[in-house]
């Protein structure tokens, strides 16, 4: 099973992991919505603000995959993204993608009230 650790509360994110749920297979995923309850998130070694930074997924074998990584785990569970996967996987392609998505996930972020307020709550721990 692949769990998804996913911010609910951003609108965006919501609607690209509901797009998700209704065309994986059942029972691959495990889908959490960290704003819900963050106590499986934790228990990975997770913060709250580090999960709403980036996705994070934890493949069948218990291996963290974070950002891009994340993605193209869960895409290549589903049939019309395998070649998604394949392509956001080649080396250039990943770095352009990494980068990208890190800038857009800071901007969202920073965006966020839940978001800034988890990160002004993990200071102060």
């Amino acid at each position: 099973m692949i769990t998804v650790f996913y911010d609910g509360k951003c609108g965006l994110c919501s609607r690209e992991i509901r797009h998700y749920r209704k065309i994986a297979p059942d029972g691959l995923f495990d889908w959490q919505d960290i704003t819900e309850s963050a106590d499986r998130l934790n228990e990975e070694g997770i913060t709250l603000a580090e999960g709403l930074k980036l996705l994070h997924a934890r493949d069948g074998n218990g291996k963290i995959h974070v950002g891009v990584d994340a993605f193209i785990l869960i895409w290549t569970q589903l049939k019309r993204w395998k070649a998604l996967a394949i392509l956001v996987s080649l080396p250039l392609v990943k770095q352009v993608a990494n980068f990208s998505y890190k800038a857009f996930a800071h901007w969202r972020f920073k965006k966020l009230v839940h978001c800034q307020l988890a990160a002004t709550n993990g200071k102060n721990s």
